[in-house]
């Protein structure tokens, strides 16, 4: 048992006669190694992109509820009032008529 751990340690195990598939065995853990490796910076990326499109999202709606605010408040009656007699126009004070047209044929 000492003698392999040792011969391990040593690595003897790359240079025997059947050294050839355990070359092999370690080309495919490398290679897994690195397939790993690059899954887990893609993971990373998509991570950090999902975040930043989450908090672009978040501004956006902000955004949005301001403007939709600001929209309610200028269509408010006061607030058009106030904008047209600016301009010298001021809300009638008699009530609108129908205007009714009969067609006699």
């Amino acid at each position: 048992m000492k003698k392999n751990f040792y011969n391990i340690i040593k690595g003897k195990f790359l240079v025997n006669d059947d050294a050839l598939k355990n070359w092999r065995f370690i080309f495919f853990l490398s290679l897994l190694a690195l397939v790993m490796i690059a899954s887990s910076h893609s993971a990373d990326k998509k991570v950090y992109q999902i975040a930043k499109l989450n908090n672009e999202v978040k501004e956006l709606k902000s955004e949005y509820l301001d403007i939709r605010k600001r929209l309610m408040q200028t269509r408010m009656e006061s607030k058009i009032e106030v904008a047209m007699a600016k301009r010298g126009l001021k809300p009638s004070v008699t009530p609108p008529q129908k205007i009714k047209i009969i067609n006699k044929e």
